[in-house]
């Protein structure tokens, strides 16, 4: 449920763009290029890590990256400087001292090799955190549980997204950035898989039950539907992150919508039992749905990182931490409620 990586889908708009007011201003290009042209030998070529450190090579680094970096934070030093300047004279900075991005980004200081060294750590918390809720699971849901398999396997894709989260993080490259795409677009899709399956019981409780075939059709259209997702954006020239932004929107909505009908008396939660029946905790999803909905508004507030590491981005990743093991405790909960006992008998 908790809808952790929505939104690669909501990055500020401009974070997508291939080029940002920093790097396209002249006095970047010029850095740039009196850079390149010094320290990038001919030898090896611009794409080349003449002199650079072991990190930064293993990361991937090239001699045009290190230049890129260097430029970056010279130009953001200068408008952080004029800025205290300004404030002391008392006068408003002018739009040519302000911070700016830079191909997409804010400047961050690398750590390590990594480009964004807090969001590295924010993802591989979470990482951790959904390590620890599928061994919950595995450890306290009964083996006979319909909905175990589906649970763990969407533990494992929460893991696998966050893994590619840290690395794309570390990297920001075409490849890692699909990777990370396309891994957070799987666990939205399979999300509203398995929240499908719970809700409507296409799935037998009974393991002696063969699947039924709306489980079947339902399987199989997600599966068409993660198929379709990525090969169009694989196949397009250009990566289309306005579609991908509004498929996962689309998806993660249906998802929240879902489990908001938990607390409610509009759906049977349990076969054997009333319609009206409802457990003790029946509004933890609604619940969960808000706190994800604050973690993820986070977002709108785009500000200049602090010290150059910590932005909203970053802070989104750190939100969600402590969200997670709350719906790994309502999936058990729910999984071990007396309603589900008169079908066990």
């Amino acid at each position: 449920m908790i809808l952790f990586r929505l939104l690669c889908g909501l990055v500020p708009f401009v974070a997508f763009a291939s080029a940002s007011s920093g790097d396209r201003s002249p006095p970047f290009q010029q850095c740039l290029s009196n850079c390149v042209s010094r320290a990038c030998t001919e030898a090896n070529g611009t794409n080349g890590s003449p002199n650079l450190p072991l990190i930064l090579r293993l990361t991937r680094w090239t001699c045009t990256d290190d230049c890129k970096y260097q430029c970056m934070h010279i130009l953001t030093d200068i408008a952080l400087h004029e800025q205290v300047r300004a404030q002391n004279q008392g006068l408003y900075s002018h739009s040519g001292t302000r911070v700016h991005q830079y191909y997409g980004k804010w400047p961050f200081w690398r750590f390590a090799g990594m480009q964004e060294p807090a969001s590295v750590v924010f993802s591989l918390l979470n990482m951790a955190v959904h390590i620890a809720g599928m061994k919950k699971i595995a450890k306290e849901i009964p083996k006979h549980f319909h909905m175990r398999t589906l649970y763990l396997v969407w533990s494992g894709l929460a893991v696998n997204a966050w893994v590619w989260s840290s690395v794309f993080h570390t990297r920001d490259t075409p490849a890692t950035e699909i990777l990370d795409y396309f891994s957070a677009g799987l666990v939205i899709l399979y999300s509203l898989f398995f929240t499908v399956v719970r809700l409507f019981h296409l799935r037998p409780v009974a393991a002696t039950s063969r699947p039924s075939i709306t489980y079947k059709l339902w399987a199989m259209s997600c599966g068409l539907m993660y198929l379709g997702h990525i090969s169009y954006l694989t196949l397009l020239p250009r990566f289309d992150y306005t579609y991908n932004m509004a498929a996962n929107l689309i998806v993660g909505l249906i998802h929240n919508a879902l489990w908001l009908l938990y607390p409610w008396s509009s759906i049977r939660l349990f076969p054997g039992r009333d319609k009206h029946y409802r457990p003790s905790f029946s509004l933890q999803p609604a619940l969960f749905v808000l706190l994800t909905t604050l973690a993820t508004s986070l977002e709108l507030f785009d500000f200049p990182p602090w010290y150059r590491t910590v932005d909203a981005h970053a802070l989104w990743h750190l939100a969600t931490v402590p969200i997670a093991p709350l719906w790994y405790d309502f999936l058990v909960k729910d999984a071990l409620d007396q309603g589900w006992r008169p079908l066990k008998m």
